[in-house]
């Protein structure tokens, strides 16, 4: 029994069932927010829905059906929306970062300064425990400001999302340095591996072709509360079988 290695490319991975409480604008899913350095795809394996989004280039909406594969980049405000039983695998940049800190929700301004934020996106009920009250709550919040977002962007009030971006880059500074870590150690860090193994094939050298390995990860067990919805991800903190 050897430790699990790392997923191919550093990315994360993991299985999502996109909220179906319904909301305040007659949709049902998952909370409205953004990534600051890394891109997002979704492989939708069953159900239907919508990729609702805002960048620089204004709103728009994807549908998500089985079989399609959507992505999209940083400064990409995305919300999944359920309209029947929607599945997805999400496969995250960068070791899946925004785990570690890189999504920022579109809470009302007043909820977007350091000392707001972290109440108004905390998952912990009365208890202390994660609480899908709380996951519902602030769902509810960002939607509440992704609709103002929307409504000012109609309204030619472009400043609006810069705004929101200015916002969440003052909330994320702090673990940047953390992030940076992250990368070196997980996506470079595969980049650079590459790289020496092409070298050695120039020299006709195989040898690191007999570190071949298979690995797997059952279905993972432990489900948690995500922004979009219930997720399982796919940690390769395990042992091979």
């Amino acid at each position: 029994m050897t430790p699990l290695p790392g997923l191919p490319g550093a990315v994360g991975l993991s299985q999502l069932e996109v909220y179906p409480w319904p909301t305040a604008d007659d949709e049902h899913g998952g909370s409205p927010h953004m990534h600051l350095a890394c891109a997002e795809c979704y492989v939708v394996v069953s159900g239907h829905g919508r990729l609702e989004t805002l960048d620089h280039e204004g709103p728009a909406t994807t549908e998500l059906n089985p079989g399609d594969t959507v992505w999209f980049t940083p400064g990409t405000i995305h919300r999944a929306i359920n309209d029947e039983d929607l599945r997805v695998i999400v496969v995250m940049q960068n070791s899946g970062l925004p785990e570690a800190g890189d999504a920022v929700m579109t809470f009302p301004p007043e909820h977007l300064s350091p000392t707001t934020y972290p109440e108004a996106a905390s998952l912990l009920g009365a208890d202390g425990a994660p609480s899908p009250e709380r996951a519902r709550a602030r769902r509810d919040l960002a939607v509440e400001g992704f609709t103002e977002l929307k409504r000012q962007w109609g309204r030619g009030n472009r400043s609006a999302y810069e705004d929101f971006c200015a916002a969440a880059v003052r909330l994320v500074q702090p673990r940047l340095d953390t992030w940076e870590k992250t990368v070196n150690e997980g996506a470079l860090a595969a980049a650079h591996t590459a790289l020496r193994q092409i070298s050695a094939l120039r020299r006709a050298d195989f040898t690191h072709l007999f570190d071949a390995e298979v690995s797997r990860i059952a279905r993972p067990p432990q489900q948690t509360l995500g922004m979009c919805g219930f997720l399982r991800p796919c940690v390769p903190t395990g042992t091979q079988n």
